[in-house]
């Protein structure tokens, strides 16, 4: 029988994988017959499974087979790419990137992947060259946002992560990525609420991903009003917050205000024992009362 017969198997896999529904995909090619099991589009919908599954060498050594199969194809080379850029092995990954580049130069995916390669080893400018290339061809694609995202927040920019982060769920409000991204951005800008906000809803989008998952309970964790006293650290940083209250207290004592500024002092400290005392107790705690 050849491929075509059994195009209702494939198109279910293909459904399977749009639905994140990976495990189910691979169950689905795994009963093709041998013949049938050796094409380049087989090799390429398991390697796209795999990698939604995070199992890097199987999706790399797939995408290699389909290649030997169907010969170069910028799709497959895509896959390949990413597979060996998150097993760290980046010259090969390049290698792979460029290759199906120098066969569909305008390939969103494709350019958004090597972008992510480029922002890993600090050429952050070539990254944002390829997004821009990117975003020329498909400027609302999913992956365009999140690369352009991850940009911003390796640039410094979580004002723009943000906005990036919620043009992304405006535009794809039931991807689960782009509601998770925006609980990130909102985390790392300190937001408590907003981050478990999108958090929660990229979990409601995905309950099966176990990071949105973890993330959007320790969000939660985070909205106790325990935890209000250490929220500048959250919003600022510890070393932005160490400053400040170096600052204010040599300041009083500067003005000739001793005793304020040994208050301040004290205050300081006993801020610091808080942070590193309250916290974990706190998630021991909610953690025994939420199970």
């Amino acid at each position: 029988m050849t491929e075509h017969a059994h195009a209702p198997a494939l198109l279910r896999a293909h459904a399977l994988l749009s639905a994140d529904r990976p495990e189910d995909a691979l169950r689905e090619l795994a009963v093709l017959p041998e013949s049938d099991a050796g094409s380049a589009l087989v090799f390429e919908l398991r390697a796209a499974a795999l990698l939604q599954l995070e199992r890097w060498s199987e999706a790399g050594d797939a995408a290699r087979a389909g290649l030997a199969a169907g010969g170069p194809d910028p799709d497959l080379l895509c896959q390949l790419g990413l597979a060996e850029h998150r097993l760290g092995r980046p010259e090969t990954a390049e290698r792979a990137l460029l290759d199906g580049l120098a066969i569909a130069p305008e390939d969103v995916s494709l350019l958004c992947v090597y972008a992510r390669l480029c922002l890993e080893h600090g050429q952050l400018d070539k990254g944002r060259r390829l997004v821009e290339l990117a975003a020329a061809q498909d400027p609302d694609a999913p992956i365009v946002y999140s690369t352009r995202v991850q940009l911003a927040h390796a640039g410094g920019d979580d004002v723009l992560a943000q906005r990036i982060s919620r043009e992304f769920v405006a535009a794809h409000p039931e991807n689960a990525q782009a509601h998770a991204l925006l609980g990130g951005t909102s985390a790392a800008r300190g937001q408590v609420r907003s981050a478990y906000s999108g958090l929660r809803q990229a979990v409601a989008n995905d309950p099966t991903d176990r990071d949105y998952a973890q993330a959007a309970y320790e969000a939660r964790i985070g909205l106790h009003p325990l935890l209000v006293p250490l929220r500048p650290f959250t919003r600022f940083g510890p070393v932005k917050t160490w400053i400040a209250a170096i600052v204010v207290i040599y300041g009083l004592r500067s003005l000739g205000l001793p005793t304020l500024s040994a208050v301040a002092a004290v205050a300081w400290f006993a801020l610091c024992v808080y942070s590193w005392v309250v916290p974990p107790l706190l998630r021991r705690w909610l953690m025994r009362r939420w199970r």
